[in-house]
């Protein structure tokens, strides 16, 4: 079982830690991983991208010209796509780009992310995060502490809202529950601080 410190939220050791070995110590499955993170970023994409084609421009009802006799090329609608000013041919229309992968596929790239942050020695395990106020100052000596200062995600057991209010204002630094922890914003930051509870929701989830 891989084993890291625990610390402390004033950043002082508490002590070791063991993880899950089927979480937190497996080999990262770089594939998987690269899977879910192209599946999470193309759900995110709005689609809301919108173009009109000849039958939704205004104009162009009546024939532009009669068809035979002019010696121009026969035409019957001024809003036709090659017309400027015309409808767009096979435009961009609204529609949802999202979909899902297996969800063994989902739970191993979740794995590999964990486990990448173990191996690059980049996860803080604390025994608890409480703040009795929302403070910035107070949370951003807590992780000046744990040498996570930026590019930090935090994970909490559940909903702290003082501590989601102290964070949000330090650039670089996002909280999520246990519940909502993803591929995406695990790679996108560089350190991890996860509380002990929450760690042991997640081993609880994907073990």
């Amino acid at each position: 079982m891989p084993k890291v410190t625990l610390y402390k939220q004033d950043g002082s050791q508490a002590g070791d830690i063991e993880l899950a070995e089927g979480v937190f110590g497996i080999e990262p499955n770089e594939n998987v991983v690269y899977e879910a993170v192209i599946m999470q970023q193309a759900s995110r994409r709005q689609g809301t991208h919108s173009t009109k084609n000849r039958s939704e421009v205004r104009g162009g009802g009546q024939k532009p010209w009669r068809q035979k006799g002019t010696g121009r090329a026969r035409h019957g609608s001024i809003r036709s796509p090659i017309w400027v000013g015309g409808g767009v041919a096979f435009g961009p229309t609204p529609r949802n780009y999202g979909y899902k992968l297996p969800k063994k596929q989902r739970r191993l790239a979740l794995k590999s992310a964990l486990s990448s942050k173990v191996n690059d020695e980049n996860i803080r395990v604390v025994e608890e995060l409480s703040l009795e106020a929302p403070k910035t100052k107070e949370m951003k000596a807590v992780l000046a502490g744990l040498s996570a200062e930026t590019k930090t995600l935090i994970v909490t057991a559940d909903d702290n809202e003082a501590v989601a209010l102290s964070a949000r204002n330090l650039p670089g630094v996002k909280t999520l529950t246990a519940a909502q922890v993803n591929v995406l914003d695990i790679l996108h930051h560089e350190k991890l601080v996860i509380t002990q509870d929450a760690v042991k929701q997640v081993e609880e989830v994907l073990a």
